[in-house]
């Protein structure tokens, strides 16, 4: 499907749920953007659940989001309930005229949602020779170090800054061995997922998609992954206000109320202390990608790169859409 008639359909469902054209359209914006990198997970895959939590009254799709100025640097954003892309458009938005005024941002974002893919904001930051770091947590899928328990979410942790050049340098990871979003596409097409990354509720190591979901996701480096999602967890839940300590609700199963996920941006200009940062980010990028290599690596790239190539390639191609989410969208269209 050619992207204008995918992001002409997502409007129109997105209003038909109750948002307006401007939060339709950044919504489906956000969506698009997943599929075009191929983060298939944070994409067209979570259009139903998006529509059932408003259906259900957990996202608001009117909401009156207030902005707060704490200082010139320093703003606070109580999102109202709303679909977490547009408090998270409000948040990025606000950092970046903020850095840009003052030379750095703190915002923190309360009673949101899922906003789907972190460096998707980072890279608006990094447009305008901004350095961001975003944090944002999620539902209990891993269980912190030692504990029997799911409590932490995947929580990514995002860090974009200019590279001189059009690609951007972005590192936009979870902190659990893959994503929980690659599961749910995996469980809903009857599919494996890879060993290592998942136990079931007995606390045996699986392959299985759907016993993964019930069961716990294992984080990177062990007890230092554990670590990672706490740091998030405070950063993003206890800081800004909103939940923390496994109450974020699962957006897809929980419906008794708003998950209340809270995002925190910090973002600043590339040449606070250096005024020929392009220069220096260069020459770093320069001397790691002529780095000797090991057998079989063609070549060292930096975290985004592939993932801008791969916009760049999709960009040129129509959008493939399977059949279960060819479903979804023509149930919600009715």
């Amino acid at each position: 499907m050619k992207v204008t008639k995918l992001k002409s359909l997502l409007i129109k469902i997105f209003k038909k749920k109750g948002l307006n054209h401007s939060d339709a359209l950044i919504s489906s914006k956000a969506l698009i953007n997943a599929e075009m990198v191929g983060a298939y997970g944070h994409g067209l895959s979570r259009l139903k659940m998006y529509c059932d939590r408003i259906s259900k009254k957990v996202i608001n799709p009117k909401p009156k989001i207030k902005v707060k100025k704490i200082s010139p640097s320093i703003s606070y954003i109580d999102a109202d309930d709303s679909i977490g892309f547009v408090a998270a458009d409000i948040g990025i938005k606000k950092a970046i005229d903020n850095a840009k005024k003052t030379g750095i941002a703190l915002v923190a974002v309360k009673n949101s949602g899922h906003y789907g893919l972190s460096g998707y904001y980072a890279e608006q930051a990094v447009k305008k020779n901004l350095i961001a770091m975003i944090y944002t947590n999620a539902p209990p899928a891993v269980a912190p170090h030692g504990a029997l328990k799911s409590l932490f979410g995947t929580n990514p942790i995002c860090f974009g800054c200019p590279t001189g050049s059009k690609i951007p340098f972005i590192l936009d990871t979870s902190i659990s061995m893959i994503n929980r979003g690659k599961i749910r596409v995996a469980a809903r097409n009857n599919q494996k997922i890879p060993e290592g990354v998942a136990l079931d509720k007995h606390g045996k190591p699986t392959t299985d998609s759907k016993k993964a979901l019930e069961g716990v996701q294992l984080p990177i480096a062990g007890y230092r992954g554990s670590g990672l999602a706490w740091m998030v967890d405070i950063l993003s839940g206890v800081l800004t206000g909103g939940n923390h300590s496994g109450k974020v609700k699962d957006p897809f199963d929980d419906f008794s109320g708003p998950q209340n996920i809270g995002h925190l941006f910090i973002v600043f200009k590339a040449n606070l202390f250096s005024s020929n940062f392009n220069n220096r980010i260069r020459e770093n990028i320069k001397i790691i990608k002529n780095l000797p290599k090991i057998k079989g690596v063609k070549k060292i790239t930096y975290p985004g790169e592939n993932k801008f190539y791969r916009y760049i390639k999709n960009a040129k191609k129509n959008i493939i859409i399977n059949n279960n989410i060819k479903q979804d969208i023509n149930e919600l269209l009715k």
